[in-house]
Protein backbone atom coordinates (compact mmCIF):
# COMPACT_ATOMS: atom_id res chain seq x y z
CA UNK A 1 0.00 0.00 0.00
CA UNK A 2 1.15 3.76 -0.88
CA UNK A 3 2.19 6.09 1.76
CA UNK A 4 -0.73 8.12 0.27
CA UNK A 5 -3.46 5.70 0.89
CA UNK A 6 -2.38 5.04 4.41
CA UNK A 7 -2.79 8.90 4.79
CA UNK A 8 -6.22 8.86 3.49
CA UNK A 9 -7.25 5.82 5.83
CA UNK A 10 -5.81 7.92 8.97
CA UNK A 11 -7.05 11.04 7.61
CA UNK A 12 -10.77 9.69 7.37
CA UNK A 13 -10.41 7.71 10.82
CA UNK A 14 -9.26 11.11 12.12
CA UNK A 15 -12.50 12.35 11.33
CA UNK A 16 -14.49 9.97 13.13
CA UNK A 17 -12.43 10.30 15.97
CA UNK A 18 -10.65 13.59 16.23
CA UNK A 19 -9.75 13.45 19.76
CA UNK A 20 -8.26 9.80 20.49
CA UNK A 21 -5.64 9.60 22.59
CA UNK A 22 -4.78 7.30 25.89
CA UNK A 23 -8.39 6.20 27.52
CA UNK A 24 -5.95 4.67 30.84
CA UNK A 25 -6.22 7.70 33.41
CA UNK A 26 -2.54 7.97 35.02
CA UNK A 27 -0.47 10.71 36.67
CA UNK A 28 3.32 9.97 35.76
CA UNK A 29 5.64 7.60 33.57
CA UNK A 30 5.09 4.57 36.59
CA UNK A 31 1.17 5.03 36.72
CA UNK A 32 1.17 4.66 33.12
CA UNK A 33 3.67 1.39 33.19
CA UNK A 34 1.77 0.01 35.79
CA UNK A 35 -1.66 0.68 33.97
CA UNK A 36 -0.87 -0.21 30.98
CA UNK A 37 0.72 -4.01 32.46
CA UNK A 38 -2.98 -4.07 33.75
CA UNK A 39 -4.84 -3.26 30.78
CA UNK A 40 -3.56 -6.75 28.68
CA UNK A 41 -7.16 -9.00 27.80
CA UNK A 42 -9.09 -6.32 29.67
CA UNK A 43 -10.65 -2.97 28.84
CA UNK A 44 -9.19 0.33 29.75
CA UNK A 45 -12.48 1.42 31.71
CA UNK A 46 -12.08 -1.96 33.80
CA UNK A 47 -8.56 -0.88 34.51
CA UNK A 48 -9.78 2.91 35.95
CA UNK A 49 -11.24 1.43 38.31
CA UNK A 50 -8.86 -0.62 40.15
CA UNK A 51 -5.90 2.08 39.70
CA UNK A 52 -7.80 5.10 41.10
CA UNK A 53 -7.93 2.74 44.49
CA UNK A 54 -4.03 1.02 43.17
CA UNK A 55 -2.27 4.17 43.00
CA UNK A 56 -3.94 5.52 46.11
CA UNK A 57 -2.35 3.11 47.88
CA UNK A 58 0.86 2.65 46.39
CA UNK A 59 1.86 5.95 44.78
CA UNK A 60 5.27 4.91 44.13
CA UNK A 61 7.56 2.08 43.32
CA UNK A 62 9.04 2.43 46.66
CA UNK A 63 5.54 1.80 48.02
CA UNK A 64 4.63 -1.05 45.52
CA UNK A 65 7.64 -2.51 45.67
CA UNK A 66 6.82 -2.95 49.54
CA UNK A 67 3.14 -4.55 49.01
CA UNK A 68 1.94 -8.13 49.92
CA UNK A 69 0.71 -10.02 46.63
CA UNK A 70 -2.80 -10.62 48.11
CA UNK A 71 -3.48 -7.08 48.79
CA UNK A 72 -2.83 -5.91 45.03
CA UNK A 73 -5.04 -9.22 44.26
CA UNK A 74 -7.77 -7.66 46.07
CA UNK A 75 -7.51 -4.29 44.47
CA UNK A 76 -7.52 -5.41 40.94
CA UNK A 77 -9.46 -8.81 41.29
CA UNK A 78 -12.28 -7.92 38.66
CA UNK A 79 -9.42 -7.42 35.92
CA UNK A 80 -8.83 -10.72 33.85
CA UNK A 81 -5.23 -12.48 34.66
CA UNK A 82 -5.55 -10.44 38.19
CA UNK A 83 -2.72 -13.32 40.35
CA UNK A 84 -0.22 -12.86 37.64
CA UNK A 85 -0.78 -9.27 37.29
CA UNK A 86 -0.04 -8.73 41.23
CA UNK A 87 2.97 -10.20 41.00
CA UNK A 88 4.29 -8.72 37.97
CA UNK A 89 3.56 -5.15 39.41
CA UNK A 90 5.36 -5.91 42.71
CA UNK A 91 8.21 -7.22 40.97
CA UNK A 92 8.72 -4.54 38.38
CA UNK A 93 8.53 -1.70 41.25
CA UNK A 94 10.89 -4.12 42.94
CA UNK A 95 13.12 -4.12 39.88
CA UNK A 96 12.98 0.02 39.26
CA UNK A 97 13.83 0.43 42.87
CA UNK A 98 16.86 -1.84 42.94
CA UNK A 99 17.82 -1.26 39.61
CA UNK A 100 17.15 2.45 38.24
CA UNK A 101 16.63 4.79 41.03
CA UNK A 102 12.59 4.09 41.17
CA UNK A 103 12.70 5.63 37.60
CA UNK A 104 11.00 3.88 34.83
CA UNK A 105 13.57 3.52 32.34
CA UNK A 106 13.63 5.17 28.51
CA UNK A 107 15.03 2.53 26.41
CA UNK A 108 13.10 0.02 24.87
CA UNK A 109 15.48 -3.29 26.09
CA UNK A 110 15.26 -2.37 29.86
CA UNK A 111 11.55 -2.15 29.58
CA UNK A 112 10.82 -4.84 28.12
CA UNK A 113 13.23 -6.57 30.56
CA UNK A 114 10.39 -6.22 33.42
CA UNK A 115 7.92 -8.32 34.43
CA UNK A 116 4.66 -8.03 32.36
CA UNK A 117 6.12 -5.55 29.93
CA UNK A 118 6.23 -6.64 26.49
CA UNK A 119 7.04 -4.74 23.23
CA UNK A 120 3.50 -3.38 23.01
CA UNK A 121 3.48 -2.15 27.03
CA UNK A 122 6.91 -0.74 26.15
CA UNK A 123 5.98 1.33 23.35
CA UNK A 124 3.05 2.51 24.88
CA UNK A 125 5.41 4.04 27.88
CA UNK A 126 7.93 4.95 24.68
CA UNK A 127 5.36 7.10 22.99
CA UNK A 128 2.51 7.90 25.62
CA UNK A 129 4.86 8.67 28.76
CA UNK A 130 8.23 10.09 26.83
CA UNK A 131 7.05 11.35 23.92
CA UNK A 132 9.82 8.96 21.96
CA UNK A 133 7.83 7.82 18.55
CA UNK A 134 6.74 4.80 18.53
CA UNK A 135 3.13 2.56 16.72
CA UNK A 136 2.48 0.30 19.61
CA UNK A 137 0.59 -2.85 17.93
CA UNK A 138 -2.38 -4.34 19.93
CA UNK A 139 -4.91 -6.47 18.38
CA UNK A 140 -7.21 -3.68 17.60
CA UNK A 141 -3.78 -1.96 15.53
CA UNK A 142 -3.38 -5.56 13.74
CA UNK A 143 -7.00 -6.31 12.76
CA UNK A 144 -7.49 -2.82 11.41
CA UNK A 145 -3.83 -2.78 9.55
CA UNK A 146 -5.05 -6.06 7.86
CA UNK A 147 -8.61 -5.75 7.57
CA UNK A 148 -8.04 -2.36 5.45
CA UNK A 149 -4.87 -4.11 3.59
CA UNK A 150 -2.03 -2.29 5.30
CA UNK A 151 -0.20 -5.24 5.71
CA UNK A 152 -0.59 -8.87 4.90
CA UNK A 153 -2.75 -11.08 6.35
CA UNK A 154 -0.26 -13.16 7.81
CA UNK A 155 2.29 -10.22 9.06
CA UNK A 156 2.90 -11.29 12.43
CA UNK A 157 2.94 -7.96 15.32
CA UNK A 158 6.55 -6.92 14.66
CA UNK A 159 5.73 -7.28 10.63
CA UNK A 160 2.58 -4.94 11.42
CA UNK A 161 4.93 -2.25 13.56
CA UNK A 162 7.48 -2.29 10.76
CA UNK A 163 4.94 -1.49 8.14
CA UNK A 164 3.12 0.96 9.84
CA UNK A 165 6.30 2.87 10.96
CA UNK A 166 7.68 2.87 7.25
CA UNK A 167 4.37 4.18 5.92
CA UNK A 168 2.82 6.68 8.35
CA UNK A 169 5.74 9.97 9.18
CA UNK A 170 7.22 9.51 12.46
CA UNK A 171 5.67 12.46 13.49
CA UNK A 172 2.60 10.99 13.33
CA UNK A 173 3.25 8.20 14.52
CA UNK A 174 1.70 8.75 18.02
CA UNK A 175 -1.64 9.37 16.78
CA UNK A 176 -1.66 7.15 14.18
CA UNK A 177 -1.45 4.12 16.92
CA UNK A 178 -4.01 5.88 18.35
CA UNK A 179 -6.34 6.61 14.99
CA UNK A 180 -6.32 2.68 14.52
CA UNK A 181 -6.76 2.14 17.81
CA UNK A 182 -9.91 3.88 18.20
CA UNK A 183 -11.23 2.50 14.97
CA UNK A 184 -10.89 -1.07 16.22
CA UNK A 185 -11.87 -0.63 19.33
CA UNK A 186 -15.36 1.30 18.42
CA UNK A 187 -16.02 0.65 14.86
CA UNK A 188 -13.86 -2.11 13.52
CA UNK A 189 -15.04 -4.74 15.97
CA UNK A 190 -13.84 -8.04 16.52
CA UNK A 191 -17.60 -9.43 15.75
CA UNK A 192 -20.41 -7.21 14.11
CA UNK A 193 -18.11 -4.37 13.19
CA UNK A 194 -19.74 -1.62 12.01
CA UNK A 195 -19.53 -1.68 7.94
CA UNK A 196 -22.74 -0.19 6.68
CA UNK A 197 -21.30 3.31 8.60
CA UNK A 198 -17.45 2.56 7.35
CA UNK A 199 -15.74 4.89 4.86
CA UNK A 200 -13.78 1.71 2.98
CA UNK A 201 -16.25 -0.90 3.06
CA UNK A 202 -15.71 -0.97 -0.71
CA UNK A 203 -12.11 -1.56 -0.15
CA UNK A 204 -11.94 -3.61 3.13
CA UNK A 205 -10.49 -6.82 2.71
CA UNK A 206 -12.68 -8.06 5.79
CA UNK A 207 -14.37 -11.49 4.52
CA UNK A 208 -17.70 -11.52 6.16
CA UNK A 209 -18.27 -8.02 5.27
CA UNK A 210 -22.28 -7.40 3.05
CA UNK A 211 -22.03 -6.90 0.11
Amino acid sequence: MSNDKVKYILDEIEKIFPNASCELNYNNIFELIVAVSLSAQTTDKAVNKVTTILFEKYPTPSFMAKAKCEDIEDIIKTIGLYKNKAKNVIKLSQILVDEYGGIVPNQQEDLEKLPGVGRKTANVVLTEGFGIPRIPVDTHVERVSKRMGIVSDSANVIEVEKTLEKLVPETRWHKAHHLLLFMGRYHCLAKNPKCSECFYIKECKYDKKPH
